[in-house]
């Protein structure tokens, strides 16, 4: 939501268009009712952006029956594709897009509109007062607790584990749950899922145990303090267990709010989720177990706040290290962390440019494998000081 929000900034900018206030998707997995200002600071957003494109709340009335246009802008388009869009205000007064996630380039923007877009996202798109004000006593709590935390995205969840088809460490039973879950998600596209490969590949989130081995590797004790970011993990506490073993304190928003704390946020998926990215960024370490959407906003907002540190998982290289464990070839001690270490030296968070296009692809399918504008914003956003490297 926060960076098709921000793109879509940017884009009424580009296209001189007033923009309102976005409707949420509501039919997704989590099936949530929540309404823009149920999860935003609707007048702060208003407001910080008055000097850049006009917001209105609601469409005007006397524009509620006339046609528009519905169109579903290209993905990672750049300002001339825009600047050509503009050609349908000859003809609609509305332009009702249907889609906003990574509708705007990564690169090769206008600084402005490289500016703009962080301006939407890290300074205009503030929580909701009830959002904001619960998430800081949680981080207040976890700090007296603790003092220190690293924050845990652990998408171990029913939705990405059937969505990427891993079922690596699952019963038959739960396999074909995920399955036919898959099957019957029709905006889901790709039915059939070899699991193995997506594994080898890397592109499978790390399982609590995984998890817990990785951390243990880089150096965490046992007393480090995990405060767990997602919805409900798949398999319970069973599996969440073998995190507990290496790591016993583990700590949920469900631990660290009562019960009437959590109560206004119930069957609001979006607004729990704004709970944990709020923890997350304000983390002494933020680890994501999967490359998702979430996992690369935080990182980019905590490299916007001063590359605090983000520790990506290298999850193809961990699945060798760990099948050498499995098959004997590799034991847990000090040669295994040493190799966990070092394949992770540069994974941290530190700065550094976004990534291009992976080599040997053309054409718009480079765009896809770019580094996320939003998960580094990396230089345009970010001042380097004098000291910087």
């Amino acid at each position: 939501m926060r960076t098709g929000i921000s793109d879509m900034v940017a884009v009424a900018h580009i296209m001189n268009a007033t923009l309102v206030i976005p409707q949420l998707d509501k039919r997704s997995f989590w099936q949530d009712t929540s309404t823009f200002s149920d999860i935003f600071d609707e007048l702060h957003f208003i407001t910080t952006l008055q000097d850049d494109v006009r917001i209105v709340k609601a469409l005007p009335k006397e524009l509620e029956s006339i046609p528009r246009a519905r169109k579903h802008f290209t993905s990672w388009s750049g300002i001339g594709y825009y600047e050509e869009m503009a050609r349908l205000w000859k003809d609609y007064q509305v332009i009702h897009v249907a889609k906003s996630d990574s509708r705007l380039a990564n690169n090769d923007l206008p600084l402005d509109i490289q500016r703009l877009r962080c301006r939407a996202l890290y300074r205009a798109l503030r929580f909701s007062p009830s959002i904001e004000s619960l998430g800081k006593k949680l981080v207040e709590r976890l700090r007296s607790h603790s003092g220190r935390y690293i924050a845990l995205h652990l998408r171990y969840e029913k939705d990405m584990l059937s969505f990427t088809g891993c079922t690596y460490g699952l019963t038959e039973a739960e396999s074909e749950e995920l399955r036919i879950m898959r099957e019957n998600t029709n905006h889901w596209k790709v039915k059939k899922i070899d699991s193995t490969e997506q594994r080898v590949g890397g592109f499978c989130p790390l399982t609590p145990k995984e998890v817990g081995i990785f951390l243990e590797s880089l150096g965490y004790p046992p007393i480090t303090t995990i405060y767990i970011a997602s919805g409900e993990i798949y398999g319970g506490e069973a599996r969440l267990s073998e995190l507990k073993s290496r790591f016993p304190n583990i700590v949920s928003k469900e631990a660290l709010a009562t019960a009437k704390e959590l109560e206004p946020f119930a069957n609001h998926g979006s607004q729990t989720a704004a709970l944990d990215y709020i923890i997350s960024i304000e983390s002494n370490v933020f680890v994501p177990s999967h490359s998702g959407n979430m996992a690369r906003a935080v990182e980019g907002h905590r490299r916007f706040l001063g590359h605090r540190r983000t520790i990506n998982p290298d999850r193809k290289g961990l699945v060798e290290l760990f099948d050498k464990l499995e098959s004997g070839e590799l034991k847990l001690g000090s040669s295994f962390s040493y190799l966990v270490q070092e394949m992770h030296k540069n994974r941290q968070g530190t700065p550094r440019k976004r990534h291009g296009p992976l080599p040997g692809i053309k054409g718009r399918a480079r765009l896809r494998t770019e580094e996320s504008f939003y998960e580094n914003p990396y230089p345009e956003c970010i001042c380097r000081s004098k000291t910087a490297v």
